[in-house]
């Protein structure tokens, strides 16, 4: 397999991702679009850097998430707040009726969040070990349960006192 049909083949592999993680840090249908497209540009551009020291899938993730936190700081000026959308949970109509008060309070507590925190709750929402966490952002893995630790109280705390 050459370079661009591995490529391609990756980030199809990936592309669910990509878009779940535009709806974090774009606010528009539009800029998730250019988000999306920017992180498969710096892909493309930084893919032969790739030397295997860690999954693909790791590597894929944090080049994604440095593109996605600099896009977002870049168009920070325009923003005032940043939605974290639930279009991509796969929440049947009558389940999403019943769930849409509740996480409205929750998606405005999220959106209070730092950008890293964004991030790092985003690799826990997608199942991702602490270990795996840890390689993407390039932490140590007590550091992930720390960081973890303390979002879920902030957020715990903010929701009580909403």
């Amino acid at each position: 397999m050459n370079k661009e049909e591995c490529f391609i083949e990756s980030i199809q592999k990936h592309r669910g991702m990509l878009y779940k993680l535009s709806a974090i840090y774009a606010t528009t249908e539009e800029n998730r679009k250019d988000l999306v497209q920017e992180i498969i540009f710096q892909l493309w551009k930084s893919f032969d850097s790739f030397k295997g020291n860690s999954a693909l899938s790791t590597w894929i993730y944090r080049v994604a998430m440095n593109v996605g936190i600099y896009h977002s700081k870049k168009e920070k000026q325009h923003l005032k707040i940043q939605p974290l959308k639930v279009d991509f949970l796969n929440i049947s109509q009558v389940e999403r009726d019943d769930f849409e008060e509740q996480w409205s309070i929750v998606q405005k507590h999220i959106n209070e969040l730092s950008l890293p925190e964004k991030g790092l709750l985003f690799l826990y929402l997608e199942n991702k070990s602490h270990q795996e966490i840890a390689d993407i952002i390039g932490i140590s893995k007590s550091n992930v349960g720390t960081r973890l630790s303390r979002i879920k109280l902030k957020l715990k705390k903010n929701i009580k006192n909403n």
